[in-house]
């Protein structure tokens, strides 16, 4: 058939812009919440045990439901699971505009714990409908964008918290703006039309993205775009992902995902104590190292806008890069608790924004590609899950390390990030021919 005006490259770069939208709404809505969670919780009358629980909680909820989601979008197709988790989401952010009660706060974070995962289910597409050499800088557009709401939310949060019952109306805006994310998901054009002739993506009228072959592309779009299993019995669906997530748990993916934890413990320890150390080692107030937070976001979002060249220059060797921006970030680590000066931190910290956002990128595409894209859904899912362990185990880690020094930590992480680039030497020759596959198919 020909090309109606669903299948033209205009339509496709609207669609690549609006699933970025979809980005920036979701990271910008919760972010207007997050931060002021705690002292809600605890003006509610909550001990800090009790607080603690509960978020320890929602991230035992994330990492149990994140490959299950993931799973489950491949089985009935993106635009179903999208819809469900943003409109769960929202039910949840809703809820939580109510919470007048402990028990009240604790069941709202029920649903969203559980189908938060937007994200995840939004990079899945992306992954199914683009070249893998294009991969990276997709993805890095898309977590840049991200990025963006997360450094503006906690500024529009915070200046609504200021007014009376602030925090009820900063979560109702938040069930809103993913009510509107539900809307704008919807209006997509998901048609399979659209996406079996698409002949390229183009990104911000600029970027052209050559489209997978035929067969890629009606595997894809069996993913993509609605399908009958959505309506199909709930324990078929579970037969399913249960089938999916057996054949990821044998595959050859284990390094991957040990490296990915290995990064996610070493970063997360670099940030578990960095006020209270700045202020230790440097008498620096929590407010400068607010501000050097967000100045290193930012710089995040630049380094995401920047992939694209950085992959040309590396030939689309996902595994060069990798393992170059790894070894970077545990050089600035070990220099951040060796630093002498606050100068010194903020040249760590200027950097270390590049590498952990390169870094976090790559590996995300790495997966991807030695794991294969018949399952995108279910690896990003998987991944999730071992990024929430870290979650879990890094605060438990840096408090151990805390009691020797404020540099504990920091120290530790360089440890961990030295295993994981000895890891990714001790396999080099299997990443090595994932990436020539990579330039074969440019």
């Amino acid at each position: 058939g020909g090309r109606g005006a669903a299948g033209s490259p205009a339509a496709s770069a609207r669609f690549v812009r609006c699933l970025y939208a979809v980005g920036f709404l979701d990271l910008f809505g919760v972010s207007l919440v997050v931060p002021l969670m705690n002292l809600h919780i605890k003006s509610l009358g909550a001990s800090h045990t009790v607080a603690g629980i509960i978020g320890s909680l929602y991230g035992v909820m994330q990492l149990f439901s994140s490959t299950f989601v993931g799973c489950w979008s491949d089985i009935v197709g993106r635009r179903y699971s999208l819809l469900a988790c943003i409109l769960l989401s929202a039910l949840g952010y809703f809820l939580l505009g109510n919470s007048t009660t402990v028990f009240l706060f604790a069941i709202s974070r029920v649903p969203v714990g559980v189908f938060k995962h937007t994200l995840s289910i939004s990079k899945a597409l992306l992954s199914d409908l683009v070249l893998e050499r294009d991969r990276p800088l997709v993805m890095g557009r898309f977590n840049a964008a991200s990025s963006v709401g997360f450094i503006l939310g906690p500024v529009v949060g915070g200046y609504l918290a200021e007014f009376e019952g602030g925090f009820y109306q900063t979560s109702f805006i938040c069930a809103s703006i993913f009510l509107l994310n539900g809307g704008l998901v919807w209006m997509l054009p998901w048609s399979e039309e659209n996406i079996n002739n698409r002949d390229h993506y183009l990104d911000k009228g600029t970027h052209s993205f050559p489209s997978k072959s035929n067969h890629d592309l009606k595997s894809a779009a069996s993913r993509a775009v609605t399908n009958s299993s959505f309506f199909q019995s709930p324990w078929i669906q579970v037969a399913a992902v249960l089938k999916k997530i057996k054949g990821i748990a044998c595959s050859n993916l284990w390094d991957v995902l040990l490296v990915r934890f290995l990064m996610s413990v070493a970063i997360l320890l670099y940030y578990s104590n960095f006020t209270l150390a700045l202020e230790e080692r440097f008498e620096v107030k929590p407010l400068f190292a607010g501000y050097l937070m967000s100045y290193s976001s930012a710089l995040g979002v630049l380094a995401g806008c920047l992939l694209g060249p950085i992959t040309i220059l590396y030939r689309h060797n996902t595994y060069r890069l990798l393992l170059h921006s790894s070894t970077f970030t545990c050089v600035l680590i070990l220099l951040y608790a060796s630093a002498p000066s606050i100068w010194m931190v903020i040249l760590s910290s200027t950097f270390l924004a590049f590498s952990t956002t390169i870094g976090r990128t790559c590996i995300i595409d790495l997966e991807l590609t030695v794991g294969g894209n018949e399952a995108s859904g279910t690896l990003l899912g998987v991944g999730q899950s071992v990024t929430s362990v870290g979650r879990i185990i890094a605060p438990l880690l840096s408090g151990i390390a805390q009691e020797f020094s404020p540099c504990g930590p920091p120290s530790l992480a360089v440890g961990l990030a030295v295993v994981a680039i000895v890891i990714m030497n001790a396999n080099k020759q299997k990443y090595r021919s994932h990436g020539s596959v990579k330039l074969k198919n440019q």
